[in-house]
């Protein structure tokens, strides 16, 4: 005890917990939006820290979404040409061999 006051003091003030659709949101509008990470805070009544967190861990995790998706577009794409060329040699094949 010093000056009557204990020295431990216990806090009453709960954590609060965060669903994932609400953390991968404010961290979408980080990164889509282009909001800084201070002003999506301040809207939501969190702190900054906890928002630059959550886009540091959720943020990497999106962009391998994204760049996982983008492949296997591109790679549907290059099937798709691939399939068109065939089927424009076999055509130009059977044009010289009338022409």
């Amino acid at each position: 005890m010093r000056g009557g006051v204990p020295l431990t003091i216990h806090w009453a003030v709960r954590r609060r917990h965060f669903t994932r659709e609400f953390k991968q949101q404010a961290v979408r509008q980080v990164l889509v939006a282009g909001r800084s990470a201070a002003n999506v805070a301040r809207e939501l009544g969190i702190r900054a820290d906890q928002v630059r967190r959550w886009k540091r861990l959720i943020g990497a995790a999106a962009v391998r979404s994204v760049r996982r998706e983008e492949l296997r577009r591109v790679r549907r794409e290059i099937a798709q040409l691939r399939a068109e060329l065939a089927i424009l040699e076999r055509a130009a094949a059977v044009l010289a061999g009338t022409a």
